[in-house]
């Protein structure tokens, strides 16, 4: 029984083992990306309402909105459902992602932004992410704020905002063989012990293992730095773990 359940700690995703229960809506008038989304939510947490708008009576805590209207069209959704539940976070989903749009929806209440072109995992540990508090942007998106000199989100917003960490030519690329086993087994979902366990380590020894493997990936936890796994290592048919080739 002890090895079934070390099996299964190691297997969960992080946002699985987070949370039992987060009562999720999706706002989403597309009936094929509707099945999509249920379709990748399914077996987590995040527990979608059967309703296709936001009529519904039980106050959710995160709101996942997908529409194919302009960015002020979307300040207009996020600005209604905060008026309706306040406490809710908000996440939109985008085919496009626009830095002036995503700078208003972030001035409008907006706590995450994922593109419809991520993987079921990420977009799993990036809603993870918001539930913890954090916002998400994707990389790109901060980068083309930068570049065009908008840094207004930068403590405007009322809290810390989670990018996607780039591929910098540090990161990664500087990680050891342990450490990036390690880092594989982060984005498993795997305590420190369960990974002590596997490979044979000390517990403490995989707490050195870790730090170092969030200041070499430039993040500051285990869920960005799984983020991070997800875009930039991949397992070969050996279970030898590498980083993704640019």
């Amino acid at each position: 029984m002890d090895q079934d359940t070390v099996c299964s700690e190691k297997t969960l995703p992080l946002a699985v083992q987070a949370c039992a229960y987060i009562a999720t809506k999706l706002i989403c008038r597309n009936s094929l990306i509707r099945s999509g989304i249920d379709h990748i939510l399914a077996g987590t947490p995040f527990i979608v309402s059967a309703e296709a708008d936001e009529q519904a009576s039980e106050a959710p805590a995160l709101c996942l909105i997908y529409t194919d209207q302009a960015g002020d069209d979307v300040c207009e959704v996020i600005s209604h459902l905060k008026t309706r539940w306040p406490s809710a976070r908000m996440v939109h989903l985008s085919d496009h992602l626009d830095p002036i749009a995503a700078t208003r929806a972030l001035q409008a209440g907006l706590d995450g932004l994922c593109p419809t072109t991520m993987s079921g995992k990420v977009l799993v540990l990036a809603l993870e992410l918001v539930m913890l508090g954090e916002r998400f942007i994707p990389a790109d998106v901060s980068r083309a704020l930068l570049d065009a000199g908008d840094r207004s989100y930068e403590g405007g917003f009322g809290g810390s905002v989670a990018a996607v960490p780039a591929n910098d030519g540090l990161g990664g690329k500087s990680l050891s063989g342990r450490e990036a086993q390690i880092l594989h087994l982060i984005t498993q979902g795997a305590s420190n012990k369960v990974i002590a366990r596997d490979l044979g380590l000390a517990e403490a020894t995989v707490k050195v293992h870790v730090k170092a493997i969030l200041r070499k990936v430039k993040v500051s936890n285990r869920t960005q730095a799984a983020l991070w796994a997800q875009q930039h290592m991949r397992a070969s048919s050996h279970d030898d773990i590498m980083i993704a080739a640019e």
